[in-house]
Parts: structure tokens; C-alpha cells; sequence
């Protein structure tokens, strides 16, 4: 399992909350206390948004806690919205293309967690995606194929619609390869102007996901960066958390897209 963090609102300089909190990302990469690993060393990645409407996008395969550019680039870069990921690979290479976040025009998306016998279900899974955007797959992993079919399923338009038609596709191929092991996801996707973060898993045991409104903006983490939950409110099982710029952070329960998704 990987761990992420997400910010929404105030610019702010990237290093403020992705190294320098006493439980930062960086140090997750790690020290990870509530994944199934305690180590996330198969790269990380970043994707923020400046002044031009797409978004900017660094991704490496050495892990973040050794990374002297990631420190660098995170003290210079000030954004409003912006992704962080560290990576522990579920069976896939570890390779630029596999690290998170993953862009496709003016979207950002990133996911921990798996597609519980994905090996069996890749090529079914693959060909839903239309050759116009199954051109810009880049890698190899579960991920982007979630990404692109939800681009495919409208997720600019309705995230929240998007990702859980997607994952009812998923479901299927799954129940017709009698695939037995469960799809865990807690994933993020952006605009730079909307965020949805996401958290569902079939049986019931999705990973953490944790947000917390600040003066500045929304910030959204797998595991809270101060090493303390207080403060922190935890993304319902099978819910969804939405952030536009200029209104508070809303979840919807109790499923995500109305429990359009069976288990």
C-alpha cells in the first residue's frame, strides 16, 4: 500500500506539509504506521498547478527519503492545489511511468491501494479503454488503467459518477474470472479547481484517509502528517469527500455515488 497527500485552497509552499511535519510524507516513505507496509520506497511522485491550467508533474523511482531534488523543488514550488505520492509497488515495475500522480490534459490522479487479481482482469480491463486515451498509457500498473477509464466514464464532468461506474466495471470483471481478493482504493483526482478524494474497498476494509480544514485550504493524507489524530476527520467507509475552491469540503455518504457499487 502506498501513501499519499493532497492540498486545495491558499497557495503554500509544497516542503510546509509534504517534509517538514514530525510525520511528513517523506518520512512515511519510511516510517509508515497505518499501511500494510512500513516502507514505500518504489519511488514517489508530485503534481501541482502554477499559473498555466495544466499541471506541472515530477516523478522519480528513488525513494523520497533519499530524493535531495524532492526537497529542493518542493522549498521552491508554491501552488494551490497539489498531489504527493510515495510508491509501494503491488507487483508492478518500478519504473518512472508506474509512479503516482498520473495527468492526462488538466487531471491529476493518484490511488493506494489494489485490483485483487488484476493479473487475470489487465487485458479485459484494458480494452474498455478507448484507443484515444489508451494511446497515453504510459505504464503498467492498475492505477492508470483506473484513471483512464474514469476519464472515459466522465470523471471531468462527475467525478464522483465516473469512479464509481468504474469500479462496478472492475467488480464485474472480477465476479466473471471468480476472482476471490478484494479491490481496496482510497485514490484522489483533481482539476486544480475541484477534488474528490475517494475511499471504498468490497470488503469493507478500504486504507486510511484522513482531511483536516486549515486556515489556508484542505488537506488530505493517508495518515495524519502531525503524528496525531486529533484534529483530523476520517473519510467514511465508502465515501467521498469533494472540495471546490471557495466553499468547505462536503463528504458524501454513506456510499460513494449512492452505493452504485456492489460489493
Amino acid at each position: 500500500m502506498c501513501r499519499f497527500l493532497a492540498y486545495h485552497g491558499d497557495p503554500v509552499y509544497l516542503d510546509e506539509l509534504v517534509c517538514v511535519p514530525t510525520h511528513s510524507l517523506v518520512h512515511q516513505s519510511l516510517h509508515a504506521a497505518e499501511a500494510k507496509t512500513e516502507t514505500n520506497g518504489d519511488g514517489f511522485g508530485l503534481g501541482w498547478y502554477g499559473e498555466r491550467p495544466e499541471p506541472g508533474l515530477f516523478r522519480d523511482v528513488r525513494p523520497a527519503w533519499s530524493d535531495e531534488n524532492l526537497r529542493s523543488l518542493s522549498r521552491q514550488i508554491r501552488a494551490r492545489t497539489f498531489l504527493a505520492h510515495v510508491r509501494a509497488s503491488t507487483g508492478t515495475a518500478t519504473t518512472r511511468a508506474n509512479c503516482h500522480p498520473f495527468a492526462h490534459g488538466r487531471l491529476l490522479f493518484m490511488h493506494n491501494g489494489q485490483i485483487g487479481g488484476y493479473a487475470r482482469i489487465r487485458r479485459r480491463l484494458e480494452a474498455l479503454i478507448p484507443d484515444s486515451l489508451y494511446e497515453a498509457r504510459q505504464g503498467s500498473t492498475d492505477s492508470e488503467a483506473l484513471f483512464l477509464l474514469a476519464i472515459a466514464n466522465g470523471l471531468a464532468e462527475d467525478p464522483v459518477g465516473a469512479m464509481a461506474e468504474t469500479l462496478a466495471t472492475v467488480r464485474g470483471l472480477m465476479r466473471e474470472a471468480a476472482i476471490d481478493e478484494p479491490v481496496r482504493l482510497t485514490a484522489i483526482a483533481t482539476d486544480g479547481e475541484t477534488l474528490t478524494a475517494y475511499r471504498w474497498a468490497c470488503d469493507g476494509c478500504p486504507p486510511s484517509l484522513y482531511w483536516r480544514e486549515t486556515a489556508t485550504g484542505l488537506v488530505v493524507v493517508s495518515e495524519p502528517i502531525d503524528g496525531c489524530r486529533d484534529g483530523w476527520r476520517v473519510v467514511p467507509k465508502g465515501g467521498a469527500l469533494v472540495a471546490r475552491a471557495g466553499a468547505p469540503a462536503r463528504v458524501l455518504e454513506p456510499g460513494l455515488a449512492q452505493g452504485r457499487i456492489a460489493a
